[in-house]
């Protein structure tokens, strides 16, 4: 029951890339082709290809992700005291790993425990 995190490119990142980009597509096709020819022309598809996944980035909401992991089911100790538990499950809500709903039911069984 792992959960999976992806991380994308801020909307600020990506208008900066998609910059860029266009600058080095317009260096590549007034200079680099010119001048390298083979070399000019993949230089451009890159340039390109980094100011199309910007674009992209930027009008769509979900985004190509930079990376992404895969987070384990909530695991607390059972031989943690109760307080320990509550301090741990609570690192893991701020720290964005848990959902607001996933703390809930947690700290829900933590409580339970306890009584």
């Amino acid at each position: 029951m792992g959960k999976r995190i992806i991380v994308k490119q801020s909307k600020e990142q990506a208008i900066f890339s998609m910059i860029g980009g266009l600058i080095f597509i317009i260096i590549g096709i007034t200079f680099v082709i010119p001048n390298l020819g083979l070399f000019g022309i993949f230089w451009t598809l890159i340039a390109a290809l980094i100011f199309g996944s910007s674009v992209y980035n930027v009008v769509n909401k979900r985004g190509l992700p930079s990376w992404s992991a895969e987070i384990e089911d909530i695991n607390i100790e059972s031989d943690d005291d109760f307080e320990t538990k509550l301090r741990k499950l609570n690192k893991l809500k701020e720290d964005g790993l848990i959902t607001e709903e996933e703390f809930q039911r947690k700290r829900e069984e933590i409580m339970n425990e306890k009584w």
